[in-house]
């Protein structure tokens, strides 16, 4: 056990006025196992980064550990999977690296097989499992569940809950709950750590939060009274001071005149003290705003049919014989294991109907308006107010909306490739909400999407009850939202 301090930590990068930290110090035990959370674009990566040296700062980062980072480049794919694993973890025993993929559940076929012929969720498990098998190394793991399905993520879950010597960032609340003993928070003014899972971090910061916010009421009542009080008082101290005037006894008169001044004072002074405990009030406060949608009504109750559908790109079978129906103010969750045609089903209501040959009867009623948010943003380029021209969007709305997913205008003028994946998710999110649609048909819609975000989305929905078709990963939001859920 060694302890990772941090102390006066301040950075910003080149060329911007704002600095993503500020004198910031604190200590982490490098035996925890720690759950990294906040909101998109306050600087988890950036940390992680700066953990590795990767960019000047002032301050110090004190570690007598090495770090190694998740997820790292790999020069040449098309090597075996084996020799990758070699080089990552070069005094690793065979029955080691066997021991780890069982673990995994990766059969160790795999390392016979070069790398890029892994599915995603492979590869993701093979680097766990080449850093996991380095030892003395304190492992900075950077969201590695958006390539997982719902079971792979459980597994990953309790691999990691057998570990200890990490910092992960995710925002799967179940996933994290399963693995970590400690979360470590980049709030608003400050960046805090506590023991315990995620579901314990998040009660105890909205009593925090209600707490602050009933002293701030009371505090807000006290400054008013004392106010009023002090006027009173000042008042009365002014119209005794006058009355010594022709007054018989002015020594008397004076000192009753002291008196009320010395009151007055003392008021003041608590009323100065009260609004300095007020200050010090709500700085962390997470203003999860309302959200807005405007969901069609259809004129039927059923919106779309599919029977027995196949889909095939070139020889592969993505899937078959899908059968459901979505009615009017269901919440359709399709779930299954990476690569069952989840994607494929949901792109045969756009426009393009993906770019797979489907057999089977598809029905969509006609004039059926559906609002599509796809899993990929790496198309995303170019400035928001241009995006919304094209998109046909309500720049203001749009903007408005993105403000309450936490945007700061600052990004507004930022070129979209450059946001960091919840942003970009964030922006598919806005302009979906922009929308007036029979049917919102969601791709992941919560990828590298904050945990506040999240919980604003699942309130938006359960308040405004869209239809809505979806694939989601994280547990939590399906079991709150879906009505109904097909298993591919």
């Amino acid at each position: 056990m060694s302890v990772i301090q941090i102390t006066g930590l301040t950075f910003a990068y080149e060329g911007s006025y704002d600095n993503i930290f500020e004198d910031v110090s604190f200590s982490l035990d490098t035996d925890w196992r720690l759950g990294f959370v906040g909101r998109n674009g306050r600087g988890k990566t950036t940390f992680l980064k700066l953990l590795m040296g990767e960019h000047e700062y002032l301050g110090s980062i004190s570690s007598t550990v090495g770090f190694d980072y998740f997820p790292f480049p790999v020069p040449d794919p098309d090597r075996m999977t084996g020799e990758l694993l070699e080089e990552v973890a070069p005094d690793s025993l065979p029955w080691q690296v066997g021991r780890e993929l069982s673990l995994l559940g990766v059969d160790e076929e795999v390392l016979y097989r070069p790398f890029s012929t892994l599915s995603n969720g492979e590869q993701t498990k093979v680097l766990l499992a080449g850093l996991f098998l380095k030892e003395n190394n304190f492992l900075l793991i950077d969201e590695p569940t958006n390539h997982l399905d719902g079971a792979a993520r459980a597994l990953v879950s309790k691999y990691l809950r057998s570990k200890k010597g990490f910092i992960m960032v995710s925002h799967d609340r179940m996933f994290l709950d399963g693995c970590i003993d400690h979360v470590l928070a980049i709030n608003k003014a400050n960046i805090e750590v506590q023991k315990g899972n995620f579901s314990s971090w998040w009660q105890n910061r909205q009593l925090q939060d209600q707490y602050e916010a009933d002293e701030n009421l009371k505090l807000q009542k006290d400054v008013k009274r004392l106010a009023e009080a002090a006027g009173r008082t000042s008042r009365w101290s002014d119209k005794v001071e006058r009355s010594k005037i022709g007054a018989y006894d002015k020594g008397y008169v004076g000192h009753k005149s002291a008196k009320m001044m010395k009151r007055a004072k003392a008021i003041e002074a608590r009323q100065e003290k009260a609004l300095e405990d007020k200050s010090k009030l709500l700085k962390n406060l997470e203003k999860n705003e309302q959200l807005l949608l405007h969901p069609l009504q259809y004129h039927t109750g059923r919106l779309a049919e599919l029977e027995d559908i196949s889909i095939q790109y070139g020889s592969k079978v993505a899937c078959q014989g899908v059968s459901f129906q979505v009615r009017q103010g269901e919440r359709v969750a399709l779930t299954g294991p990476n690569g069952c045609g989840k994607t494929s089903i949901l792109r045969l209501f756009t426009e393009e109907k993906g770019q797979g040959a489907f057999t089977g009867s598809l029905w969509i009623g006609n004039g059926l308006k559906v609002s599509y948010i796809p899993q990929d943003t790496a198309f995303l380029t170019g400035d928001l107010r241009e995006f919304a021209r094209t998109e046909g969007l309500d720049e203001s709305l749009f903007k408005t909306i993105l403000r309450k997913l936490d945007f700061s205008r600052l990004q507004f003028e930022k070129d979209m490739a450059d946001y960091s994946g919840g942003q970009k998710k964030k922006v598919l999110l806005a302009k979906s909400l922009c929308e007036s649609a029979h049917l919102y048909v969601w791709d992941e819609p919560l990828n590298y999407i904050d945990v506040l975000s999240r919980i604003q989305i699942e309130a938006l929905i359960l308040e405004f009850q869209p239809t809505l078709l979806f694939v989601e990963h994280d547990r939590a939001f399906c079991e709150k939202i879906a009505t109904i859920t097909i298993a591919l």
